[in-house]
């Protein structure tokens, strides 16, 4: 019976800028009409319309830095907007949550510049503001922009993964180190907080030292929902170490099952976590219409808005190379790729393996991070995402904008309703904090 298959769990996925991940979208005739994207009534509006359709968060991306490596410089980034302008994302957490009751928000924020205790200190502030809704995407900075915008030397990615092993050990600590009961608050007495029951930490590790107590007492959730997007091997064994929820982009239902079997593997094998305790959320572009004839017609002005040039700016970024210096009908499978392994695969098997050009991956790259893109009626789209939970593992799907607000409106009123008709999508929220909401059956 479909009351007793999987319910999809949804996000929206977008960044704290001009423009998210569908290249080109400030110029769609539909893209922030009315809105002003740097003011709080366009955020509060694009939160209440996910909360509408219950979704478990808004998951806001992040970049440090305009990628610099195109043509060694950033200014394709700054000329066609590629992810560029884009504000810090924690800024938009209570300005988010302030407009909702329920959802979640998750925040990318990079282990790479900033020491454990602020971190901490800053997530445990959000949670607190937020009545227990805050999910932290941990990263590490990978592309090269960003270490020249601090001014740092870039570490190698086997370097950055021991350093975020000690960077979650010592959040651990400083997370735990105010008991639930540690706050007393007797007036007679005076004693607000009993020193005993508020650990002080020294810790001494090989890359950070800390010596002291969290400046912030125990948050609804204890610590932020944590979620990771580990796609390498070493990644993956990352994620499924410390993980509550995985974000993960895969072109195709095999290649998603294959990622499926590997995480729950390295849960139960590797680190003793019970099977599917993890949650796999998908990335998915959604193009709803009334007809399929309508969805395709919306899906060729999407597309029509992407310039090639900053298409190409925005793959070099995330991969490391400067593709201007490749010929446009090169193929990708043949260039050494440094940077995110992962999000590559997506580009490699987006023709089934079939090769793919230089040009043919930047334009399917800069549709939707290389997603996979479903296109049609909400039924269509519905039964892909069936397709997808049945038999390619997914959990849920992380939902990459294109034009906004409006694609988020369109799915929340139209394949919201149609998941629910079929008993693949809840229809309440079933607890307060987003780890309860997130972690639900």
């Amino acid at each position: 019976m479909a009351s007793q298959k999987k319910q999809a769990h949804l996000l929206g996925f977008i960044q704290h800028g001009v423009n998210s991940h569908a290249t080109g979208m400030w110029r769609h005739p539909k893209d922030k009409v009315n809105w002003d994207w740097s003011r709080p009534p366009y955020w509060q509006h694009m939160a209440r319309t996910m909360e509408r359709g219950l979704f478990d968060a808004m998951f806001i991306a992040d970049e440090l830095a305009p990628y610099n490596n195109y043509e060694k410089s950033s200014d394709a980034c700054v000329k066609y907007a590629v992810q560029c302008p884009t504000h810090e994302p924690s800024t938009l957490v209570p300005i988010i949550t302030t407009a909702t009751k329920h959802l979640g928000v998750g925040v990318t924020l990079s282990t790479a510049f900033e020491h454990p205790y602020s971190m901490v200190r800053r997530l445990s502030s959000l949670d607190h503001l937020s009545d227990g809704r805050i999910a932290w995407n941990i990263v590490s900075s990978y592309s090269k922009s960003e270490w020249d915008a601090y001014g740092a030397e870039m570490s190698d990615r086997g370097h950055r993964y021991e350093r975020m092993e000690e960077y979650m050990e010592l959040c651990y600590q400083l997370w735990d180190s105010w008991a639930p009961d540690a706050i007393i608050a007797d007036k007679d007495s005076g004693i607000f907080a009993d020193p005993a029951k508020v650990k002080e930490i020294n810790f001494e590790g090989e890359f950070f030292r800390s010596k002291g107590r969290s400046f912030c007492y125990r948050s609804p959730q204890g610590r932020p929902v944590l979620w990771q997007a580990g796609s390498s091997d070493r990644g993956r064994d990352f994620a499924a170490k410390h993980a509550e929820a995985i974000f993960a982009v895969h072109p195709n239902v095999d290649r998603m099952r294959q990622y499926s079997d590997d995480l729950n593997q390295r849960l139960v094998k590797t680190f003793n976590r019970p099977p599917g305790s993890v949650k796999l959320i998908y990335g998915l572009q959604c193009i709803v219409g009334e007809s399929r004839a309508h969805a395709q017609e919306k899906y060729e002005q999407i597309r029509a808005n992407i310039p090639l040039e900053g298409a190409l700016a925005w793959i070099s970024g995330h991969f490391g190379p400067d593709f201007s210096t490749y010929d446009l009908d090169e193929y990708v499978q043949n260039i050494e790729i440094p940077g995110i392994q992962g999000l590559f695969e997506s580009i490699i098997y987006a023709k089934g393996g079939d090769p793919i050009t230089v040009k043919e991956a930047a334009l399917y790259y800069a549709m939707g991070m290389g997603m996979p893109i479903t296109v049609g009626t909400a039924s269509d789209i519905a039964d892909t995402l069936e397709y997808y939970m049945d038999e390619g593992g997914a959990d849920g799907f992380m939902l990459v904008a294109t034009y906004t607000p409006g694609c988020f409106e369109e799915f929340v009123d139209l394949v919201v309703p149609e998941l629910q008709r079929r008993g693949r999508y809840r229809t309440t929220y079933p607890g307060t904090t987003l780890r309860e909401n997130l972690l639900a059956d």
